[in-house]
């Protein structure tokens, strides 16, 4: 069948690639890493040092698993080409569909596993916390807060990566004032950061019986998820703890306690709510893991050397410098304003088409 001859053709086109990836992904460097860190794990007195055994164990389990993302992007390549040649063989066409769907994953891997090569940060590697706010502007901005929201989690699924809301606040009318989402995954900050910012979006809004054209913002802030085995510096009469009811997107109501836990750190005015759990001890400890998680990133982009340098001013984020525009009418265009990367398919965008964003951003803060 000619489907079949196509895909072989397709497959070792793809096969350079597969190669070159091996050595941006530094995979012999890695493999090499990986038996002297796994030497040292097992020398007595290992876990004498307990942060310093923590932080070998986690490089260990970063290396491994990029390793096993390639071994399984060249077993997924085998897999197909060897049911391209069976269904030749054959002359049997019931593989196609199955041929089809392989590819389309092994193509997505390869296409993530590239970005991959460009993340270098110390916290690349972390889960992801994005927090939204809905700007000015009441129902209409608050819309657009949960359409990124929608935006975000539909990202996630196209990457396989896992999403948990922590937090969430109902806006009046419609959309969302205020929400938490972590999103689980490999190198799920290190894609993510580059979504940190104002999004603007320009359309004729649902809301308004006279159709005019209505401008909306959201900010959107993006922080690794920081591990325990990370000091931090976080003094317990520096947090004002407050507790409210739960209450679930659409209005629904969790439960009927003041499970739902606020924490202040006063001395920088960051903020952190989470209503996940039903207990309000399982909340106030993942609002302590994302207050950590914040003060950290903040740390690290306004590159100072401790917690207490972070001044409350540094955290308000100003409407009007927008990272990008997202427009509906008069017509289709969502373009980063950092890289000048454009996709006219708004659709695909807003179901979660964000690595060719993402991508731009890499590659150009790669060159600098």
């Amino acid at each position: 069948m000619i489907e079949y001859e196509e895909y072989k053709v397709k497959l070792n086109a793809l096969k350079p690639d597969l190669e070159n990836l091996r050595d941006a992904l530094k995979l012999d460097d890695a493999s090499r890493e990986i038996e002297e860190l796994e030497r040292k794990a097992a020398e007595p007195g290992f876990w004498d040092d307990v942060e310093n055994s923590q932080k070998i164990l986690q490089r260990t389990k970063h290396l491994k698993a990029k390793c096993e993302n390639y071994d399984a992007l060249t077993r997924r390549w085998d897999d197909v080409f060897t049911l391209c040649e069976m269904g030749l063989e054959e002359d049997d066409d019931s593989l196609l569909d199955e041929i089809t769907a392989n590819y389309a994953e092994l193509e997505e891997g390869l296409k993530t596993a590239r970005l991959s090569t460009l993340l270098t940060g110390e916290y690349d590697g972390s889960n992801a916390i994005l927090t939204f706010h809905a700007g000015a502007g009441g129902t209409e901005a608050q819309d657009w807060t949960q359409m990124l929201f929608r935006m975000y989690t539909r990202w996630a699924e196209r990457h396989g990566f896992k999403y948990q809301t922590l937090d969430f606040l109902d806006g009046e009318e419609a959309g969302l004032k205020s929400a938490v989402l972590q999103i689980e995954g490999e190198n799920a900050y290190g894609f993510l950061k580059s979504e940190n910012g104002i999004h603007r979006l320009v359309r004729i809004s649902p809301f308004d019986a006279s159709g005019r054209r209505h401008t909306s913002f959201a900010a959107l802030e993006v922080m690794p998820e920081i591990g325990d085995d990370v000091e931090v510096e976080i003094r317990p009469e520096d947090i004002e703890m407050q507790v409210y009811r739960s209450s679930g997107a659409g209005g629904q109501h969790i439960n009927k306690t003041s499970s739902a836990v606020r924490l202040i750190h006063i001395p920088t005015g960051v903020v952190v709510s989470c209503q996940t759990e039903r207990s309000q001890f399982q909340n106030r400890d993942y609002a302590m893991r994302m207050l950590r998680s914040k003060l950290v990133e903040i740390k690290e982009r306004e590159h100072l050397e401790k917690i207490s340098d972070i001044k409350g001013v540094q955290l308000k984020i100003e409407w009007g410098s927008q990272i990008r525009s997202y427009v509906f009418m008069p017509y289709t265009l969502a373009k980063d304003h950092r890289t000048g990367f454009e996709n006219s398919n708004i659709n695909a965008v807003m179901d979660g088409d964000l690595d060719g964003f993402i991508n731009a951003y890499l590659s150009q803060n790669a060159k600098e």
